[in-house]
């Protein structure tokens, strides 16, 4: 979520705006503790950072060093020291995928050669301008759905990947053109995404067949205020941002199943809407919840596509359905500095098949927590800790 010095924000749904203070985000190391050079780094994805989070302190309770840290996607624009030893690792705050891997391609190094940033987190696979000296590694399943709010006016029924791509297109723009939905609303279709560096976004639009959106759709998250209007940019997976709640009968707009499963059903409330916005990684009454991110899914329900589900089970019981159309799953990856499908040796430890996050018991139930599908280890494409 974008953090920054004074926030507009709705008091709920329907409620006044407010003025609210920013604040750091939580998961960030310790305040007080930057990473040593041999301590392992990432950045980039929101949308597995709140695992990572996890993963980070489970690591570091049973080891004394090469301890395991990852910075949030937000604040955006804010700075952060990823390790001491080299102004190299003052830089600005990667803010999703994309830029968590341009940041890594950059191999800025401290004064003993030490990287900077030793992995990025990504929610989007390899892409064609993605260069042969960075490597893909395998985390864990999630898939992408659109999300509505309730009374829609979308025909969730008819909902396939091919209409999305009508609708993210704008080759179709009222409910009423989606074929078989004739008798219809005629409202015009509210297609909202997120900012372009998300990996969710970018994946979502190739599998959808796009490689752009149409002038139709969104990606502003405009709150009004007494100062005028103040645009920001849409987060991806925050259900309660204001222009996912306003003409309520008509957004779409893609949405992380593990995500959404994670805040859901294992997170604790961040309260008012305004609360959340003040500081979504600080809610209160965690007991019982996920030490890192918020709910944040507000109202949005996750929608079928071609005919298959998103999700099976119910209440915390509720996992990523394996039949769910196979265009919208994918992979979330650890991408790394080494030629395609290697891993460094000092990286094998951490996200190698029989490394940590792939072959830790106390990983696997981190992974379900935060809404991901653990996968097989092994060197096969798909398994954990797989790298190409």
């Amino acid at each position: 979520m974008r953090k920054v010095s004074k926030l507009l924000v709705a008091a709920t749904a329907a409620a006044a705006l407010t003025v609210l203070a920013a604040t750091p985000a939580l998961a960030d190391p310790p305040t007080g503790t930057t990473p040593k050079p041999t301590d392992v780094v990432g950045v980039g994805s929101d949308t597995i950072e709140s695992l990572f989070n996890q993963l980070s302190v489970d690591y570091n309770k049973t080891h004394t060093s090469g301890k395991l840290y990852s910075f949030d996607a937000t604040p955006q624009n804010s700075t952060i020291t990823t390790k001491s030893g080299s102004s190299n690792c003052t830089m600005t705050r990667p803010f999703g995928s994309t830029a968590g891997i341009t940041q890594l391609e950059q191999g800025l190094k401290t004064t003993g050669g030490a990287l900077c940033v030793d992995f990025a987190r990504s929610s989007r696979d390899r892409a064609t301008t993605d260069p042969t000296n960075i490597s893909f590694i395998d985390l864990a399943g999630d898939a992408v759905t659109v999300a509505t709010q309730p009374h829609t006016n979308a025909p969730l029924n008819l909902l396939t990947h091919q209409v999305l791509a009508g609708i993210f297109s704008c080759q179709i723009t009222q409910w009423n053109q989606i074929p078989g939905n004739s008798g219809g609303s005629s409202a015009t279709i509210a297609a909202m995404a997120p900012q372009n560096q998300s990996g969710t976004f970018k994946f979502f639009l190739g599998a959808i067949g796009l490689t752009a959106l149409g002038p139709c759709v969104s990606t502003s998250n405009t709150v009004q205020g007494a100062a005028g209007a103040n645009a920001q940019t849409l987060e991806e997976n925050e259900g309660i941002d204001p222009s996912l709640n306003t003409n309520t009968a008509n957004v779409i707009f893609p949405f992380s199943v593990g995500k959404w499963i994670a805040q859901k059903f294992h997170s604790a409330s961040c309260g008012t809407v305004s609360q959340c916005f003040a500081n979504e990684t600080n809610c209160p009454n965690k007991t019982g919840k996920n030490l890192f991110g918020c709910d944040l899914h507000g109202t949005m329900v996750l929608d079928s596509v071609d005919g298959t589900k998103p999700t099976v089970g119910t209440g915390t019981g509720t996992v990523i359905n394996k039949s769910f159309t196979s265009v919208l799953r994918r992979l979330v990856f650890e991408v790394v500095a080494a030629p395609a499908g290697t891993i460094p040796t000092k990286l094998k430890s951490y996200f190698g098949p029989t490394g940590f996050t792939c072959n830790s018991a106390t990983a696997t139930k981190d992974l379900k927590n935060y809404g991901f599908l653990a996968l097989p280890k092994g060197a096969a494409q798909g398994d954990c800790g797989s790298a190409h």
